[in-house]
């Protein structure tokens, strides 16, 4: 197989994890009509944590303090970044849920500002300023001429806060560690605070939902596939597809929530929100890209 088809197959991995994340959206907004949002994810990290420390159980006896330390620091920041999504959820469509979520590509390079002192370049702040316009456009609504945004909004996008400061951390971490035992490590502890959380957020367990062959189907779905799959083919795809157009192909992952909710829970969206939708959209693949997969096709 030359490269070329190497790289081709690996974008197709990518757009398929674009995919994935995005139908993810409507499986939560669904599954929350029969289980709580934390237990949701207490099944979603056990799963995930089960399914990836058996297939590289070889490389557990490499675990040593440091793994745990940083796996717990991780697995934190992955609970309350999934809390404030999946709570989110609840209170507002898939499809906005989605969108919004993306708001961590702006924030990372700005929170890396005074972290490793590197000033983010004039795309950045552009993306950023067109964003807040689409979040402003999707999000914002007027009751008795006061702008307002709702609860599931809120919460989504203080979820993009710790997506991204979740993601800085991993970005450390992985400089002398390995990416696969660290991510074992934060979907197990991600879990773990999952199931002391549930039972005070959202009450008893859900006996009755886990005897739900949908639900069963739902978990399984979220903790195999979106969570474990995905993970995968986003790792291989990295590796083989330059970076910015493999930014692009992952940025799908708000077009396809709102094109699944769309089609399957009948959400529709106003012309003002698909303005927003669009804005959002064109800030996410400027902030990851600068547009150099244009530069990159144009010299072939």
């Amino acid at each position: 197989m030359t490269s070329k088809q190497i790289s081709f197959f690996a974008a197709c991995g990518l757009l398929l994890t674009s995919c994935i994340w995005g139908f993810a959206f409507v499986i939560v907004k669904d599954s929350l009509d029969y289980v709580g949002a934390i237990y949701m994810m207490a099944f979603r990290f056990s799963i995930a944590a089960g399914a990836l420390a058996l297939l590289f159980v070889k490389q557990l006896k490499l675990l040593n303090s440091a793994y745990w330390k940083n796996g717990a620091t991780l697995g934190s920041f992955l609970f309350f970044a999934y809390a404030f999504q999946t709570v989110g959820c609840d209170y507002t469509t898939a499809g906005k849920n989605a969108f919004l979520t993306t708001m961590y590509v702006m924030l990372v390079p700005l929170f890396s500002w005074p972290l490793y002192k590197k000033r983010p370049s004039w795309y950045v702040f552009a993306a950023a300023a067109i964003s807040i316009t689409g979040i402003g456009l999707l999000a914002l609504s007027s009751d008795d001429g006061i702008l307002s945004i709702n609860k599931g909004d809120a919460l989504t996008l203080v979820c993009g806060i710790f997506y991204a400061v979740h993601i800085l951390y991993m970005e450390k971490c992985n400089i002398d560690q390995s990416p696969i035992l660290l991510t074992v490590l934060q979907f197990f502890f991600a879990a773990i605070f999952s199931w002391i959380v549930a039972p005070f957020f959202n009450g008893a367990f859900p006996l009755e939902a886990v005897k739900n062959p949908r639900v069963i189907a739902s978990m399984m779905y979220l903790g195999l596939l979106s969570t474990m799959v995905a993970f995968a083919l986003q790792n291989v795809g990295l590796k083989y597809v330059q970076s910015s157009l493999a930014a692009l192909l992952l940025s799908f992952e708000s077009v396809f929530g709102v094109l699944f909710s769309t089609l399957l829970l009948r959400e529709r969206l106003s012309a003002r929100m698909i303005v927003g939708c669009v804005f959002i959209f064109f800030a996410v693949i400027l902030a990851q890209t600068k547009f150099d997969f244009r530069k990159t096709q144009n010299t072939k």
